[in-house]
Parts: structure tokens; sequence; C-alpha cells
């Protein structure tokens, strides 16, 4: 593919029930119709859920959108999926139609990044932006969000994997340590 791909995700209908199936059929013909470079990844939008009964907890896999499976596929351009990808995912067994698709053979509209960002979390699977931040313990930020925003702080740690900053903060002429995410800081204080 020579044009520079986005991608999106899309709401593809099916028969209730036959949510895994349709999964598996449309990963086996991503496969076999070489389509791997514009469709994705493909779930069935779950959730665990744990109740207690007879004093016991149960955990089970609860369909959160019966009927219903994400597909991310790429979308060359004005964000529409391509030809074949629509094709293929429309034609695969068990597809009835997309979500968002006004019919007669019309493209469907892909999910806004909120919309997929809350799916993801509720189905546990964060996508989290790795930020690479320029700060040392003992330098000053300003803090750009939250109850302590636009206070300055003072860096007493940095925890690079989990994307975090300890800083102290003075409150009432106290110092008070929080804690901060590298997306709450601006570093360039002069």
């Amino acid at each position: 593919m020579t044009e520079e791909m986005e991608k999106a995700w899309f709401v593809v209908h099916t028969y209730s029930g036959y949510e895994h199936k349709v999964k598996a059929n449309l990963e086996s013909r991503t496969q076999t119709m070489g389509m791997t470079e514009q469709i994705f990844r493909i779930l069935v939008p779950e959730q665990e859920v744990s109740t207690v009964q007879d004093g016991e907890v149960k955990t089970t896999v609860e369909n959160d959108f019966p009927g219903y499976v994400l597909v991310e596929m790429a979308t060359p351009q004005d964000g529409n999926m391509t030809d074949e990808a629509w094709y293929v995912v429309r034609n695969t067994p068990g597809v009835t139609g997309f979500l968002g698709s006004h019919g007669a053979g019309s493209k469907p509209n892909s999910l806004l990044p909120e919309e997929v960002d809350l799916l993801m979390r509720r189905m546990g699977m964060v996508t989290k932006e790795v930020i690479d931040l320029d700060v040392e313990v003992g330098q000053t930020v300003k803090i750009i969000t939250g109850p302590f925003n636009g206070m300055e702080g003072v860096v007493t740690a940095i925890d690079p994997e989990k994307q975090t900053i300890e800083a102290t903060v003075e409150v009432f002429g106290r110092e008070t340590p929080t804690e901060l995410t590298f997306n709450d800081v601006d570093t360039s204080l002069a």
C-alpha cells in the first residue's frame, strides 16, 4: 500500500449469539484473502462480571453489546474504509451489516476516539500513550490539570513505568505530596 494509512474502529452487526463465530470467520478471511494490511483487530465487547452465589464468588464473561463486533480497519482517505475491506467484512458469514451505515452500499461511520477509549477501558484493554517526559528529581514543574491546576510542584520521584511523578505542592503554607501523571505537568518553566 502506497498511501498513508490511518486506523479506525467500526461496529459490525451480527446475529446475536454468533459474535465469536463471526470474529473467527473474519480473522480467517482476513488471513486467506490477504487483508492483514487493511483489517487489524477484531474484538467482541465483553467484560468479566463477578457475582456471589451461595456464598461463592463466580466470575462470568458477559457480552456488553450482543449482536455487535468491533473491527479495526485501515482508513486511507476521509475516514472511510477501503472498498476491499468493506467487501470482505460485509460478506463474512453471520455479518448483517455495519452500525452507522445508511444502506444501499454506503460506507459506515467509524467510532469516535472517545467511544473507543471508553469501550477499551470497559474491556480492561486500556490503550496508553507512552510519554517521554524530560524531568529530574528536584526540578520544578507546573501542574496543568486537576485540583492543583496552575500551581507549581517540586519533583521528588519519577516512575517512567507507570508514567507518574511524585511532587510536593505548597498548600496553605505546607508542603503536600501528590502523585501526578506525565500528562498533568508542564516542564517548560523558565
